[in-house]
């Protein structure tokens, strides 16, 4: 099997050893080629061009996953209708045909590496190569479904969460303070939010409307996070869950919120960290699951991120979901 190794040195947790150690642990059986990225968005590029390739290897964090899986989406692979606007759930999102391409094994780099942990694999990079070899000796392999989102800046794949509002501004935050040198961690996020929630993101005007299938327009939301497994993130080792569903395969799940008061926000938080299989609930919690399409409009530009990247702000995004679109080792 040929396998190509994209590696982001700029990662969180990623050093010379932990490289040599990963590429150890696949040993001969794998004809492993590695490069490094650059640049934002060479992951994605490096991905376009892997069509020759059986396995692409990711070693950092969420960014590079989602390049390199929007890159293998761009590269030769059969791609979905990606016409924005609710789906139609007997239209192609519910093609479930084997997804053509290299397949996709994501090892942990970077500081909270929700899609890798979501998948299963153990923390550690060095683990989870040793993990993701076993099941490549056993030609063991899932396919599993990616949500879509596209709005004025084109389409955007993504495998477990977006959102407009004040966790994306949070993701903002967070952005800069580590291109100044801050390393990220779980403690930066809660004090960043926290700083945000306060001072700076607006409370008292609601922005955002929700539209989906056969329901009526929700209008009056603060924010909204659109998720494509469960968990949205995690504090620590401790998950956080909007939603109930964690398979990537049962659609798109959508909580948005009301209000942003300290209770009912520490309330909605409180059933994040403490689900069952049952979705959120109470007065300020707008919540939905299994949704092939919806679409957020917003009545000034609002913060957009997709799987802890910022994109900037928006006014309309569509998502969609597409069951079966990638093919994944873990």
């Amino acid at each position: 099997m040929r396998a190509l190794l994209i590696i982001n040195p700029r990662a969180t947790s990623i050093s010379g050893g932990t490289v040599d150690r990963v590429v150890h642990e696949f040993g001969p059986g794998l004809d492993l080629d590695t490069a490094q990225t650059r640049y934002r968005g060479h992951a994605r590029e490096l991905a376009a061009a892997a069509g020759d390739y059986d396995l692409v290897v990711t070693l950092g964090g969420d960014g590079t996953v989602n390049e390199v899986v929007n890159g293998l989406m761009d590269g030769g692979r059969k791609r979905p209708d990606t016409r924005p606007g609710p789906a139609d759930p007997a239209g192609p999102a519910a093609d479930r045909g084997c997804p053509e391409g290299p397949a996709l094994a994501p090892l942990p780099g970077g500081g909270a590496n929700v899609f890798a942990r979501t998948l299963g694999l153990p923390p550690d990079p060095v683990l989870a190569a040793r993990q993701i070899a076993a099941e490549v000796r056993a030609g063991s392999s899932r396919a599993i479904g990616l949500g879509l989102a596209t709005s004025a800046a084109g389409d955007r794949y993504f495998m477990f969460s977006s959102g407009l509002g004040v966790d994306a501004e949070v993701v903002a935050d967070v952005e800069r303070m580590r291109a100044s040198g801050q390393r990220e961690s779980a403690p930066l996020f809660v004090w960043t939010a926290l700083r945000r929630y306060y001072t700076s993101t607006d409370r008292r005007r609601p922005a955002l409307a929700l539209e989906r299938d056969r329901m009526p327009v929700t209008k009056g939301l603060f924010m909204g996070v659109v998720t494509n497994s469960a968990p949205w993130t995690y504090l620590g080792n401790r998950p956080v869950r909007p939603a109930p569903h964690n398979d990537f395969s049962s659609g798109l799940d959508v909580f948005a919120l009301r209000r942003l008061r300290t209770l009912s926000t520490l309330r909605a938080l409180r059933q994040m960290m403490h689900t069952g299989p049952r979705p959120l609930s109470g007065r300020d919690v707008v919540s939905a699951t299994a949704l092939s399409g919806l679409e957020f409009h917003a009545s000034r530009p609002v913060a957009f991120h997709i799987d802890g990247e910022y994109l900037g702000e928006t006014e309309k995004v569509a998502f969609r979901h597409f069951p079966g679109a990638m093919r994944v080792i873990a």
